[in-house]
């Protein structure tokens, strides 16, 4: 069985502020529907990226989303080649965003391979 994916951000972040939208964030976003099986982790942190970055969203979701990506998997080199391949849909000034927060999280490896 696949490792389950858990989230308290949303309760430890705005859980008196806003409950509903803590246990949205929580149960239901990272809960069901980072848990659902039919896409594994890896492509799903890719598709997150993808997305965050085709709106232009270069805050700390993305730093973390892109951290996310690193720790199921996802290499310096493909990280770089999947923000190339979307600069030419999303934008490239999108891209040139993305790729200076990515080269802070991937900043321990060269050529996709560990240092």
């Amino acid at each position: 069985m696949a490792e389950m994916i858990v989230q308290t951000a949303g309760r430890n972040a705005l859980g008196e502020f806003a409950p509903e939208f803590a246990h949205f964030n929580d149960d239901v976003l990272f809960g069901e529907n980072w848990n659902n099986q039919d896409i594994d982790v890896k492509t799903r942190c890719i598709i997150t990226v993808v997305a965050l970055m085709a709106q232009g969203i270069t805050d700390s979701s993305l730093v973390y989303h892109l951290q996310n990506a690193k720790a199921h998997g996802v290499t310096r080199a493909e990280i770089a080649a999947i923000v190339t391949h979307v600069a030419f849909y999303a934008g490239w000034p999108k891209a040139w965003a993305v790729f200076n927060l990515a080269k802070e999280v991937w900043a321990d490896e060269t050529c996709g391979q560990p240092s």
